[in-house]
C-alpha cells in the first residue's frame, strides 16, 4: 500500500528540467520601415494604436511577437511556405510543441519583452479601400493607424537552456536552430507587427553579444548568478559580432532553404509628378494635400507605400482578368481574399509581398488649383486649394520590390504584365492619375526565382530606347531565347485563363 502511494506521488511530482548550460544572446533590433505593434485599445482616438509600456511610455515589443516571427521563419525555411509544422522539426524543437499536440515539450528558449531605447517617434497613416469600378474611396472604409518610425531600436534578450537529458548532438542542433532563426533577423528576412506583407515591420540586427555558462562548473555557476540580467542592451566591455553564426561558433553554409519565391527589383524614373495623399503630415501652414513622407535616418523622406502600390497592382490585375472574361480567382489567390462582394469566401492572406520604398532625389513643389464652374466657365466660389506633390528629375529614382511566394508560372506571367504596364507608363501609381500624375518609365529590373532545385535570374534594362533581356545565370543565351523563356510565363497565364495561344 505504501509503495502504491509513493509511486502515485512520483507520478504527480512535477518533472523538473536538469539544466546544465545556459547561452545568453543579446542584440539591438533596428526598424527599417514603419512598424505597427497594435495594442487593441478600443478607446484610443486612432483605429490601431501602438502598444506601449505602462511605466515608461516607450514602445513595447512583446516576447511572444518575437517568438512567433522567429518560429514562422524557421518553419518556412525548413518546409517552405504554407506547410504546417511537424513533430520533431526545427520550429517545434526550439519553440516547443504546437497547441494541437498535447504531449509537446516546453520551449528551451526564453525571450524577454523588448522596450524601445527611447520614447519613439510615431507616424500616423491613413488607409482607405478603393472601389474597383469607380476608382473612388468607399464610404465608411477609411481607417488610421499608429506606426513606429524607422530607426526605432529595441534591445533583444534570448536565453537558451540546454538539459542534461539531451546528448551532445541534440544540444548542438538546438544551437544551430537558434543561429538560423537569428540569422533571419540579421539578414532583413523577418518582419514584425501588422501588415508585414505591405512593407511594414522590416527590421534587422547589426551586432550580437553572446555568453555561455556551463552550470556544471562552479566558476560559471557563480558568473551566471552574478550576471546583470536586469541590464538591457549591449554591454560596452563585451565583444560584439556582426554574424550570429560566428558569435555562436557554428556554420550555416550547408543549410538548405526550401522557400520558393519570385522577386522583382525594378528601378523607374518618375515622369512628371506623384501624389500619395497624407492626411497626417504636419500642422500649421501646410498645403491642403501633401505627398506621403516617412522618417528615415531622422529625416522625412517621400515614399511609395506598399499599401498604395498593392492596390494599384490588384486593380490592374483584375482588369486584365476581366478583359479575358474570366473570374478573378487568381487575383484572390495572389493578393488575398476580397470580402466586399462575397462574405462567404474563405479568408486567405496575400502571397504577394509589396515593399515600401523611399523615392530618391525628388523635389517638392506646391501647386495652386481651383475648381471651374461648368455653367459659367468661371472659378467656383470657395474651391481654391493647394497641393504639394513630388516632381521627378533626371536623377529621381522610384524603386519597386515585389515578392511572390509559392509562385505558379501563370502567376509570374501576370506579374510580368503588371511590370510591363508600369514600365511603359500605362499604369500610374498614387492619386490624381486622371491629370497625369504617377507615371513611371522603366530603367532596369532584376527578376529572381529562388527555387530550391532550379534557381533562375534575369535582367531587363533599357539603353538608348532598346530593351535588353539577359539571363544572368547563363549569359551565353541569346536575347531571343530569353524573351521566349519569359514569354512562356505569359503564355502559361493565357492557358490558365482558357485562352488560345498562337505559336
Amino acid at each position: 500500500m505504501t509503495e502504491d502511494i509513493s509511486a502515485r506521488q512520483n507520478e504527480l511530482t512535477r518533472k523538473q528540467r536538469y539544466i546544465i548550460k545556459r547561452i545568453v544572446v543579446r542584440g539591438t533590433l533596428i526598424l527599417d520601415t514603419p512598424t505597427c505593434l497594435g495594442s487593441g485599445d478600443a478607446d484610443s482616438p486612432t483605429d490601431l494604436p501602438l502598444l506601449r509600456d505602462s511605466v515608461s511610455d516607450h514602445a513595447l515589443l512583446t516576447g511572444s511577437s518575437i517568438a512567433g516571427a522567429l518560429r514562422n521563419y524557421l518553419r518556412e525555411h525548413e518546409h517552405g511556405y504554407g506547410v504546417e509544422e511537424q513533430n520533431g522539426d526545427r520550429a517545434t524543437r526550439l519553440f516547443g510543441g504546437t497547441r494541437r499536440d498535447p504531449d509537446g515539450e516546453q520551449s528551451p528558449l526564453i525571450i524577454n519583452n523588448a522596450i524601445s531605447s527611447t520614447i519613439p517617434t510615431v507616424e500616423l497613416r491613413d488607409g482607405v479601400e478603393i472601389e474597383a469600378i469607380t476608382g473612388t474611396a468607399k464610404p465608411r472604409h477609411k481607417y488610421d493607424l499608429e506606426l513606429l518610425a524607422a530607426g526605432t531600436k529595441f534591445p533583444l534578450y534570448f536565453e537558451l537552456l540546454l538539459e542534461k537529458t539531451k546528448n551532445q548532438t541534440e544540444q548542438q542542433a538546438l544551437i544551430n536552430d537558434l543561429a538560423l532563426a537569428l540569422r533571419g533577423l540579421e539578414q532583413h528576412e523577418i518582419g514584425i507587427g501588422m501588415k508585414k506583407l505591405r512593407g511594414f515591420g522590416r527590421c534587422h540586427v547589426e551586432e550580437w553579444q553572446v555568453w555561455s555558462f556551463n552550470l556544471e562548473d562552479a566558476g560559471d555557476r557563480t558568473s551566471w548568478l552574478n550576471f546583470e540580467h536586469w541590464r538591457t542592451g549591449l554591454l560596452p566591455d563585451r565583444t560584439t559580432y556582426p554574424s550570429i553564426a560566428t558569435a555562436l561558433g557554428v556554420s550555416l553554409e550547408n543549410e538548405s532553404d526550401k522557400r520558393d519565391r519570385f522577386l522583382i527589383h525594378a528601378e523607374f524614373k518618375l515622369v512628371g509628378s506623384l501624389l500619395i495623399r497624407s492626411g497626417q503630415d504636419s500642422t500649421g501652414r501646410a498645403p491642403d494635400v501633401v505627398h506621403l513622407k516617412s522618417h528615415r535616418n531622422d529625416e522625412l523622406k517621400p515614399v511609395l507605400s506598399g499599401t498604395s502600390l498593392a492596390g494599384v497592382l490588384r486593380h490592374r490585375g483584375e482588369r486584365i482578368v476581366n478583359t479575358l472574361e474570366k473570374p478573378i480567382t487568381i487575383i484572390d489567390e495572389m493578393f488575398g481574399t476580397d470580402f466586399s462582394k462575397d462574405k462567404t469566401k474563405q479568408a486567405k492572406a496575400s502571397r504577394l509581398v509589396v515593399h515600401e520604398k523611399v523615392i530618391e532625389k525628388a523635389t517638392d513643389l506646391v501647386q495652386n488649383r481651383i475648381a471651374i464652374d461648368r455653367f459659367t466657365g468661371g472659378a467656383y466660389h470657395g474651391a481654391l486649394f493647394d497641393e504639394q506633390p513630388i516632381f521627378g528629375g533626371d536623377e529621381t529614382r522610384v524603386c519597386v520590390e515585389l515578392e511572390l511566394r509559392n509562385p505558379e508560372e501563370y502567376e509570374i506571367g501576370l506579374l510580368l504584365l503588371l511590370l510591363k504596364d508600369l514600365w511603359t507608363s500605362d499604369l500610374p501609381v498614387g492619386g490624381e492619375s486622371s491629370i497625369g500624375r504617377g507615371r513611371l518609365t522603366g530603367i532596369k529590373a532584376d527578376l529572381i526565382h529562388y527555387h530550391p532545385q532550379n534557381p533562375q535570374q534575369w535582367e531587363i534594362s533599357e539603353q538608348n530606347g532598346t530593351l535588353h533581356v539577359t539571363d544572368k545565370a547563363d549569359k551565353s543565351k541569346s536575347q531571343e531565347s530569353v524573351r521566349d523563356e519569359l514569354g512562356g510565363f505569359v503564355k502559361a497565364l493565357l492557358n490558365y485563363l482558357g485562352k488560345e495561344v498562337k505559336a
